[in-house]
């Protein structure tokens, strides 16, 4: 019984690590805790989220500066989303790859 409490424990920070942290919701901290972003990318991502909610991927990078479908990927594939959703990609790259 001992024995699988303490693996429960050792397994539950494993289970934060790969929660997903919504930019709608996220403290600066917690966004600066994902892999990529740094703490001028949060304070940034904060204060355009104090104008208006992100709707959506694309909006997100539109309003943040330097984050493009590359940057998006990385940032998706580290647990980060809008509005709940994860980075996709767009339709401009969608039709690249198909050619």
């Amino acid at each position: 019984m001992l024995k699988q409490f303490l693996i429960f424990f050792m397994a539950l920070p494993l289970a934060t690590a790969f929660a997903a942290v919504d930019v709608n919701q996220a403290s600066e901290a917690e966004l600066d805790g994902i892999k990529g972003v740094g703490p001028a990318t949060s304070r940034l991502i904060v204060a355009e989220r104090s104008k208006s909610q992100f709707k959506n991927w694309e909006d997100f990078r539109g309003r943040i500066k330097g984050v493009g479908s590359k940057t998006a990927a990385k940032f998706s594939a580290e647990g980060m989303t809008v509005g709940g959703a994860t980075y996709e990609g767009d339709t401009a790259d969608a039709k690249t790859v198909k050619k």
